[in-house]
């Protein structure tokens, strides 16, 4: 059994606990005129999380609202290349600093903070809550409606840092592809949802058929049904199936999201129910 713990007026675990208290109040602070606040996330790599949340956000501001985009894959961040925001830099004003404007879409990234896109980061958990607690804190967000968070892969640093610190969240967005073996990973998240008691907006099944350049025929090239599986498994709805589209990585790779670049594609009409599924 372990012993009461006793605090002498000098320790170091209550010092913590001060310390962590004191980041929560910035924290809150900081977001207090943030309404909602949705994490974008996979327990798989490879599934076009990063463009579900670009396309999510940018989506949303096409209706006319506030909407921030905060990138926290600290390894890889993709979004500022997505959104042909690659090599800007980040301004200052006073001690916060300020987001790289998309149009109306406020966007933050370690990629505008590295001397080069080749930059390695080589950071262990801790170094990386700092800076995720820091992008909470020390970015002048102002007055939004949605503030999306691309999170990276997995369960670890940077999944958990954000659950843990974000206040009051309105819930996680999870990108799965259709195939069975991606939907074992996909599951982990949602698993890790229910251990956190992290609210889930629903499941998103990306690349959930191919969609012909020529036609527009939307045919299955992979086993369907794993996020409409995920779904009722978890007991949490299903958001949108979004089809593989060769104009995504068209758009991905041009900075013109698909969801502004080809509005009456199917791909950016399924975007759009997406969006329409979170508003609601």
């Amino acid at each position: 059994m372990s012993e009461e713990h006793k605090c002498d007026g000098n320790c170091s675990t209550c010092a913590h606990r001060e310390e962590e208290e004191q980041q929560n109040c910035q924290i809150h602070k900081a977001l207090e005129h943030v309404r909602n606040k949705i994490v974008v996330m996979s327990g798989k790599g490879g599934v076009g999380k990063s463009s579900v949340a670009v396309n999510l956000a940018l989506g949303l501001a096409l209706q006319g609202l506030k909407v921030g985009l905060l990138d926290i894959d600290i390894h890889g961040p993709s979004v500022p290349k997505m959104l042909g925001l690659d090599g800007e830099s980040v301004m200052t004003t006073g001690d916060k600093l300020l987001p790289v404007p998309y149009g109306s879409l406020k966007v933050m990234s370690i990629g505008f903070l590295l001397e080069t896109e080749s930059t390695a980061i080589v950071w262990r958990g801790a170094k990386k809550a700092a800076v995720i607690a820091q992008f909470l804190t020390d970015v002048e967000w102002g007055e939004l409606d949605y503030l999306v968070i691309d999170a990276p892969p997995g369960t670890g640093d940077e999944p958990l840092s954000i659950c843990q610190l974000l206040p009051s969240p309105t819930g996680a967005v999870i990108v799965t592809t259709p195939q069975s073996v991606a939907a074992l990973d996909v599951a982990k998240s949602l698993s890790f949802c229910e251990l956190l008691k992290f609210p889930v907006l629903g499941v998103v099944e990306n690349m959930s058929g191919f969609v012909c350049p020529h036609c527009g025929t939307v045919t299955d090239i992979f086993s369907a049904g794993a996020g409409e599986r995920l779904a009722q498994q978890f007991h949490v709805p299903m958001l949108a199936k979004v089809p593989l589209d060769p104009l995504v990585c068209q758009s991905g790779d041009s900075g013109k999201p698909v969801i502004a670049a080809n509005p009456n594609s199917p791909t950016a009409q399924a975007l759009q129910k997406l969006v329409e599924a979170v508003m609601q």
